[in-house]
């Protein structure tokens, strides 16, 4: 029973570090477009 919470958790963190890894990259991309 932890064991599959613990699993979550993880897998919920990897989830939110990616997705704001990819709003980071997007922005930066997005800024660099907008300054050429």
């Amino acid at each position: 029973m932890i064991l599959n919470s613990l699993i979550f958790m993880i897998l919920l963190l990897m989830v939110l570090l990616s997705v704001a890894f990819f709003t980071l990259l997007e922005r930066k991309i997005l800024g660099y477009c907008h300054i050429r």
